[in-house]
């Protein structure tokens, strides 16, 4: 992993750049489309000349650009040329509040700067199945944006999959039968394979992180030599809180063993047993789910996936709820940027 404090690491060409502010109120300076005409999502909002200030524009069009992610659940800015992760922390604030921190971690990032960081730190040859992120925690965040700094030679699109579809393309049946047996997220860490839990909870302290689980419903078990095993049983739907909509919201088909990237999934065969596999995913009562199951869900995000193909200085808006995401394989370097926003809790949906 790259050291943010080497002056030549790739991840120090997001800071600085600081932009002039353009005031602009002139509607045709901005228009909204879409990549082709084979694909609806997202919804493009692209400048039509140099120097536009995205913040300043969006700052001043904030209403319409809140309807519109409504609408379509994805926004890609596209011609804005945001050139720092300072800037894109900015633009985050001004549309959608502070950026948040990356609490209950479930996947390797760097700090970039503040609360910006890499995107899923994952090897460039594998792909990321779409998910919604943090949908396992109580407290999730609404909103996330994605910051192209460098898009890659080949590949690297960031998948994404409007989950309201995704809810309407599974049969009924699988849907009410988790609506009501739920699903349970089982985690072990600590066992060299996957994020320590001093990572995932951001301490080192068994104290604290028995409290956080006692406060998210977290079932907690301490393993020999130091390691932690967790249970949490979560919803898989839920209508979203602005829309009234049904969306298919969680992490059962992402964590699931059979969704892996096969070498890695026989690798994680190999060296664990079921009940030791650093992440898996069961019925809430914790029975097995079936192969057939969780094949007939992953059919349904592949048939509602797009790639959205970067652009260097792209900047990528989802509602969380409405719309997952994910990632393809890519060659040659790729540096997309995350941040959060507006906290949000199952408690409210």
């Amino acid at each position: 992993m790259t050291s943010l404090n080497d002056k030549d690491s790739p991840l120090n060409s997001f800071k600085g750049a600081r932009r002039k502010v353009v005031r602009l109120s002139e509607e045709e300076l901005v228009t909204s489309g879409h990549l082709s005409h084979s694909q609806q999502l997202p919804l493009v909002m692209r400048a039509n000349m140099d120097n536009i200030d995205l913040s300043a524009w969006a700052k001043n069009n904030q209403a319409s650009v809140e309807s519109e992610l409504g609408k379509h659940g994805a926004i890609l800015f596209r011609g804005f040329n945001l050139k720092s992760a300072p800037e894109f922390e900015r633009f985050i604030g001004v549309v959608s509040g502070e950026a948040l921190e990356y609490n209950e971690r479930s996947s390797p990032r760097s700090q970039i700067s503040n609360r910006i960081y890499t995107s899923t730190d994952y090897p460039s040859d594998k792909s990321i199945f779409l998910h919604n992120e943090q949908s396992y925690n109580l407290v999730f965040p609404m909103k996330i944006f994605f910051y192209c700094a460098k898009a890659p030679k080949e590949g690297g699109a960031t998948l994404i999959a409007d989950t309201r579809r995704v809810f309407n393309r599974i049969t009924e049946e699988v849907r009410e039968m988790f609506i009501k047996r739920r699903y349970m997220y089982v985690r072990n860490f600590g066992d060299g394979f996957g994020l320590r839990w001093q990572e995932a909870f951001q301490t080192a302290q068994r104290a604290e992180v028995q409290e956080y689980c006692h406060d998210n419903k977290i079932e907690y078990e301490w393993k020999a030599g130091n390691r932690l095993r967790t249970k949490q049983v979560r919803e898989v739907a839920a209508r979203h809180p602005k829309t009234g909509e049904w969306v298919w919201f969680n992490h059962l088909t992402f964590f699931h063993i059979t969704t892996l990237d096969r070498d890695i999934q026989a690798e994680v065969r190999r060296e664990f047993a079921e009940e030791d596999m650093p992440n898996n995913t069961y019925y809430g009562d914790g029975q097995r789910v079936e192969e057939e199951v969780i094949g007939h869900l992953r059919e349904a995000y592949e048939k509602e996936k797009v790639g959205v193909v970067w652009e260097d200085g792209d900047v990528l808006m989802l509602d969380n709820m409405l719309v997952s995401h994910g990632r393809e394989s890519y060659v040659g370097e790729r540096r997309v940027a995350v941040g959060m926003s507006e906290p949000w809790s199952w408690n409210k949906v």
